[in-house]
Order: structure tokens, then C-alpha cells, then sequence
């Protein structure tokens, strides 16, 4: 199946070193690939039919990495749909004035919901539950919902989706990365002190103590772990994480004294 790749993290920063091994993997899943970087500048979207080993497009942002607090990033097997740019993840929609980027592993048989306020462009079953999560959300929240009911509601759809089969996804709107786990996904948080990483994927390792401050946090979300040296977590079967500037907060409402530091950030 296909390869999930997320970063949420406390500054804007590169995922040129997890990418790197990330998209060595594309020479088995050879269906496409994509990236979804949430900037300052808003979601900048970069999708490929090609395999990642073979896009000049991801040897192009290896050589120039983007900065971005929160990253989806997605190699693709094919189960369902053609190989096509319009089935290639991730995917993106406005919601609430804001741009969500969404990526899936799996396989939902017979997933085929009437649609709603939400339509696919292409013919795959994970851009069926996507558009299905948005409109899920649209109907019962006008606008925004504070975060510990946004995640209680992404909870229930995801499990009513994931009764169809596989839903491992990422899904971001540039301030909250929610992921969900079905079968396969690891976290690793990145913080003080840093130490030396070492791809499984490839021969590249990085010191993380020479780019980084005291202050840094980044929590990057995989599939399966990119690194032989640092210790991956495991999630649950049916588990969803909610991070928040590379910091894993849950349900956790938002305190005032947080929201009002948002507010001026």
C-alpha cells in the first residue's frame, strides 16, 4: 500500500532529510507522489503521476527544500483508481476559509457515500473519504469548532469510515495535523537535546544539534520509521493524534492564555 509522510513542527522548517529517504521509497510504490507544504504564503500543493525516484519535481525540492510548520507528504501503490495527477495525494479543499490537505493508506472496499457538499475530481476511494470527512464536518460545525470538538467529530467519522476497510490518513489545515491510524503509523518528536539521525533508507545521516535551536520541536509522522537510530512510537489501531507546532495535544481544549499567545502569534 502507500506511504504516509507528516511534519508538524514549533517553526517553519525543512523536510529535506526525512524526504530524502522518504522518496527512495517511491521505487516500489511507483504510482505517483505528492507533498502538500503549509507556509506563511498559505498551502503550497505539488503532485506527480510519476514515482518518486523518477520525478524531476521531487529531485527538485530535495535540492530546494521549502520551509513549512506543517507538511503532508504521500508516495502511492494503487488500489483503487487510476494512475492519474488527479489521483495522486495529496489532497486538498477549503473548508472554513482555510486549506486542508489530506492523504490516505489503504484500501476501503465499497466505500462509495451519496455525495455531498464535497465532490471528488478523481476515482479514488481515499479522495472519497476525504471529501466525505469535509462534508461530515461542514454539516455539523458552520464555522470552526474549538479543537477538542473538531477532533471528538473527526474521531467518529474516521471510525465510520475505517469500518470499510484500511484509513490510515494525515490531515492538516496549516495550524492543527490530525493523523489516524488503522494499521501502520509511527511518530518520533524531535527536541532538545538533538542527536545524530540515520536514514534506513538510504547512507545519510544528520546532526540535528548544528541546525537546530533549544527551542525547536518537530514531530514527524511515517508509515514506518525513516531512521535506525531514534525511537519511533508505535500508534494504536484506531488511535488519532492530534499536533500542534510539534507537540502531540489531543483533546486537549485550548487554554486562554494559549489561544490569546495564537492570537498574537
Amino acid at each position: 500500500m502507500c506511504q504516509l509522510l507528516a511534519m508538524s513542527s514549533s517553526k517553519p522548517a525543512a523536510v529535506d532529510f526525512s524526504f530524502a529517504g522518504f522518496a527512495l521509497r517511491g521505487s516500489e510504490h511507483r504510482d505517483g507522489w505528492g507533498i502538500a507544504l503549509h507556509t506563511a504564503n498559505g498551502c503550497q500543493l505539488y503532485t506527480d503521476s510519476l514515482a518518486s525516484t523518477h520525478s524531476p519535481l521531487a529531485a527538485q525540492l530535495r535540492s530546494n527544500p521549502i520551509k513549512a510548520r506543517n507538511v503532508i507528504a504521500h508516495i502511492r501503490k494503487a488500489t483503487q483508481g487510476r494512475v492519474s495527477l488527479e489521483n495522486s495525494h495529496p489532497f486538498t479543499r477549503t473548508l472554513w476559509g482555510q486549506t486542508w490537505s489530506f492523504a490516505h493508506n489503504g484500501d476501503l472496499k465499497l466505500f462509495d457515500p451519496n455525495p455531498s457538499l464535497y465532490s471528488p475530481y478523481g476515482d479514488t476511494d481515499s479522495e472519497r473519504a476525504f471529501c466525505h470527512l469535509l462534508s461530515g464536518l461542514a454539516l455539523r460545525f458552520e464555522s470552526r469548532p474549538p479543537r477538542h470538538l473538531l477532533f471528538a467529530a473527526l474521531e467518529t467519522l474516521a471510525g465510520e469510515i475505517a469500518d470499510y476497510g484500511i484509513f490510515n490518513f494525515i490531515l492538516s489545515n496549516g495550524e492543527l495535523l490530525f493523523a489516524h491510524c488503522s494499521t501502520d503509523l509511527h511518530v518520533v518528536v524531535r527536541e532538545y537535546p538533538f542527536s545524530v539521525a540515520q536514514l534506513i533508507d538510504c547512507d545519510l545521516s544528520i546532526d540535528f544539534s548544528k541546525h537546530n535551536h533549544l527551542d525547536d520541536r518537530i514531530a514527524v509522522i511515517a508509515t514506518q520509521p525513516l531512521t535506525s537510530n531514534e525511537e519511533w512510537t508505535r500508534f494504536a489501531p484506531g488511535e488519532l493524534k492530534l499536533f500542534v507546532n510539534g507537540l502531540e495535544v489531543g483533546a486537549t481544549p485550548v487554554r486562554r492564555q494559549e489561544w490569546e499567545l495564537e492570537i498574537c502569534c
